[in-house]
């Protein structure tokens, strides 16, 4: 099975999780995306990989039309669901692949993915076409896990994601972002880095990580060398692993 999917079968299967997950559907990212919309008083927005919907939730109080794009239709069902409870009617619902867009050039003007892009196998692809549909002077806004710089970590931190979860592919260095933003003719504006702790046991149920695999997870966590450890947050209660500390990234680029 490739990695689109493994995507379907994974979020398709879990869709409903994901709208009630109290790390998506609340956050101080939200609070900020809010903030940088609505300085922008964009007429259209675009919604890229939604899953449970609260990213266009956001979009939708300050945009006047939003388009909500996901690959898996159990997620798109989820989403619709979950907006309209909430009173948002100016959102249409499209299936599609962020990195093979079904919209015209110059479509929104402002195009926003949020916990989504390190399941995109060509990450470069993803961003090329959203600078594709944006305007001219429109801005791009993103918001993913990433990994810390140094490359032991990089490496330890996605092996972890992948076993955990097979429909992950890669979650990526915030300069790695960086540089294929601007290789997409966006210009890079503001970009915020906070830590994200994981609670391991909801991190793990989130994605029905069979019994073994999460044994072995644990496990393996416990016994990474005392800096990696350190550096990724990894807290442990008689022997149990608890909590470790990802990394997460926003950033605000503009269509040059």
């Amino acid at each position: 099975m490739d990695i689109k999917e493994q995507v379907k079968a994974q979020f398709g299967a879990n869709a409903a999780k994901y709208v009630s997950s109290p790390r998506h559907a609340s956050g101080h990212d939200l609070t900020l995306l809010g903030d940088w919309v609505k300085e922008e008083q964009a007429q259209s927005a675009l919604d890229i990989a939604t899953g449970g919907g609260h990213c266009a939730l956001a979009l939708a109080g300050a945009v006047r039309e939003v388009t909500t794009l996901d690959m898996t239709p159990e997620m798109l069902r989820e989403a619709e669901a979950f907006i309209r409870s909430k009173g948002a009617v100016n959102v249409t619902y499209v299936q599609g692949d962020a990195e093979h867009l079904p919209f015209e050039d110059e479509s929104f003007d402002l195009v926003a993915c949020r916990i989504a892009a390190h399941h995109f196998p060509d990450a470069d692809r993803f961003v090329e076409e959203a600078a594709r549909v944006l305007k001219p002077h429109g801005c791009f806004i993103l918001m993913d896990n990433v990994v810390l710089e140094p490359d032991l970590l990089d490496t330890l931190y996605n092996d972890v994601e992948k076993r955990r979860d097979p429909s992950h592919f890669r979650a990526w260095k915030k300069t790695e972002w960086i540089r294929r933003t601007e290789m997409a003719g966006l210009r890079l504006e503001q970009l915020q880095q906070s830590v994200k702790p994981f609670s391991f046991e909801s991190w793990c149920a989130r994605m029905n990580v069979p019994k073994d695999v999460q044994d072995q997870l644990e496990a393996d966590m416990l016994g990474w060398p005392a800096e990696v450890r350190k550096q990724l947050g990894v807290r442990s209660e008689g022997g149990r692993l608890k909590e470790f500390v990802g990394s997460y990234m926003m950033l605000k680029a503009r269509k040059v």
